[in-house]
């Protein structure tokens, strides 16, 4: 059995070492395509000092586990790895990594971008920003919800977040 294709952690990872891992099971990988989310130094008009992420054990995996049978269902590839990171994090520090093997680049690019879409606002993670006034939780936008329904499904965080009904 290989590595797991989801990790929620609170050590930083190693974007070369996730890829090799990712195409050496696999001799038919002809392109891996890669997204690295790092902690913004701002948000919403204010300077962001920390960002905290909670997730639960377990449940947050079996998601994101999910998420990916999707991107199997609906691309082409032939691996997938999601990791992401929880606890305390700082300015510049990475937060997620989402790589996709696949044996040709556009269906890499797509699932990847499409995995990245989905976790925006479908993981089960809670964020709490320390801004100068405070911390906030940081709730989905609008743009999220609009950039994972061009994948043609319907999120409506956003709009719950705003007290409006999902569309």
């Amino acid at each position: 059995m290989g590595e797991p294709r989801v990790r929620i952690q609170s050590a930083d990872f190693d974007l070369s070492t996730e890829v090799a891992a990712l195409r050496a099971a696999d001799r038919g990988v002809g392109a891996v395509v890669s997204f690295v989310g790092t902690v913004r130094d701002h948000s919403d008009g204010a300077s962001v000092a920390t960002m905290e992420l909670e997730h639960y054990p377990g449940m947050t995996e079996k998601a994101i586990d999910g998420m990916i049978d999707q991107a199997f269902a609906r691309f082409r590839i032939r691996a997938a790895r999601v990791v992401h990171r929880v606890g305390r994090l700082q300015p510049a520090d990475q937060i997620v990594l989402v790589a996709v093997a696949s044996a040709h680049r556009a269906d890499a690019f797509q699932a990847c971008e499409f995995l990245m879409d989905y976790l925006k606002t479908q993981a089960p993670f809670w964020k709490k920003e320390q801004t100068p006034d405070g911390a906030r939780w940081v709730d989905a936008r609008t743009s999220d919800d609009a950039a994972l329904a061009r994948w043609g499904v319907e999120a409506g965080n956003a709009a719950a977040a705003a007290g409006e009904p999902a569309a």
